[in-house]
């Protein structure tokens, strides 16, 4: 008969996340592990493998939980173009309100892993790819009920907000990103409303 875990492994792999994103992969050790999640090192590599796979599972959930809410931001009720435009006031009013700085986590991994974590790298694309493919068919579900001007292009729009959203939250590292990121903002509304069917 299996021994029972003696510690709750959703709570720890939680406290695993939040630690790899306030640190950072290089910066966070097996130690730092051991004593955040409470649990010992045989506990930890037993249930989780090696520090790097915890990573991956650290990350990979904050980015599950992550494009859960954008696509719930974006299937709301009302105009599609409305959740567009909710989207980019949701990461501005993220940054301004930030405490700490720690930032978006995705973010903070690609710009410590990428590229030369292969692994890393697929669960950011796959995140960024998800994040797009989610604008684009707003976009064109925009474009068909008549918001958007016919020759409007939803791939175009969907990779350059992905892109400004994502720069706003490089930016969002910063010490005072304010100016420049509601600058961006602004002008990502801006594109929006260029390309609406008036």
């Amino acid at each position: 008969m299996s021994r029972v875990k003696e510690f709750d492994v959703d709570a720890a792999c939680e406290a695993a996340l939040e630690l790899f994103w306030r640190q950072g992969y290089e910066a966070t050790s097996v130690a730092d592990l051991v004593a955040e999640l409470g649990i010992g090192k045989a506990s930890l590599y037993a249930t989780f493998g090696t520090k790097h796979e915890l990573y991956l599972t650290a990350l990979s959930r904050y980015v599950a939980r992550g494009n859960e809410r954008f696509l719930d931001e974006l299937a709301g009720p009302g105009p599609a173009l409305a959740g567009v435009r909710r989207i980019v006031e949701r990461y501005l009013a993220e940054i301004l309100d930030e405490s700490g700085r720690n930032g978006c986590f995705v973010v903070n991994a690609a710009m410590e892993m990428l590229p030369r974590d292969p692994e890393v790298t697929r669960v950011i694309e796959q995140s960024w790819d998800a994040l797009e493919l989610a604008l684009r068919m707003t976009l064109t579900r925009a474009r068909a009920q008549g918001e958007l001007s016919a020759g409007a292009d939803p791939a175009a729009l969907a990779g350059f907000l992905l892109t400004v959203l994502q720069g706003m939250r490089v930016l969002s590292k910063s010490p005072d990103p304010g100016a420049r990121v509601r600058a961006a903002a602004g002008q990502a509304i801006a594109v929006l409303e260029a390309a609406r069917n008036h």
